[in-house]
């Protein structure tokens, strides 16, 4: 794929998928009813990287749920879009109000209500175990499967492309030395 690095540097905002990219796309429900996610603590680091080299952060799902919105607000995400099963509608009224192009957007994601997204952005990345046709071509497939890491493994790649993944290592340090200090 020519011109991956110039691609990288314009990148603004990073989104993912939930089921499936950021979990496992396991559903499971306890004997009371109660719907529970397994998410990977691996995937918050490298949303966290991403947000230390100024890139901002977010998810978006059809699905919508309290559980997704806590884990949001605990990554510190910039932007939570639940609910939107037209996901191409509210990426671009996102995209509008950001003033961004979706050349500027890194998306991953898993399943073909993904796929109008993958197709615009400026990066786009799928878990190994997707369920898109085989005829799209991403630009990077994870080496970690859904609700392990697949997020984090996509961060860092995208930041080496970038030649700022030191970087945002030596600002994470930094970051945990205040964090530190602060208790």
């Amino acid at each position: 794929m020519k011109n991956l690095p110039s691609r990288a540097k314009k990148i603004r905002l990073f989104l993912s998928d939930v089921d499936g990219v950021l979990t496992d796309a396991g559903m499971y429900y306890s004997e009371e009813g109660d719907e529970l996610k397994k998410f990977s603590t691996y995937d918050g680091g490298g949303f966290l990287l991403l947000k230390l080299v100024g890139i901002q952060t977010g998810i978006l799902t059809s699905e919508n749920t309290a559980l997704v919105e806590r884990r949001a607000r605990k990554l510190r995400l910039d932007h939570v879009l639940q609910g939107y099963w037209d996901k191409t509608g509210a990426f671009h009224r996102l995209l509008e109000t950001l003033g961004l192009t979706p050349d500027q957007v890194a998306y991953i994601g898993d399943d073909i209500n993904d796929l109008p997204i993958l197709r615009q952005v400026g990066i786009a990345a799928v878990v190994p175990d997707h369920c898109l046709p085989a005829d799209f071509q991403p630009h990077y497939i994870t080496t970690r499967k859904g609700g392990s890491g697949a997020v984090r493994d996509f961060a860092e790649w995208l930041l080496r492309l970038r030649g700022e993944y030191e970087l945002a290592l030596e600002r994470y340090f930094e970051f945990i030395q205040k964090q530190h200090e602060r208790s």
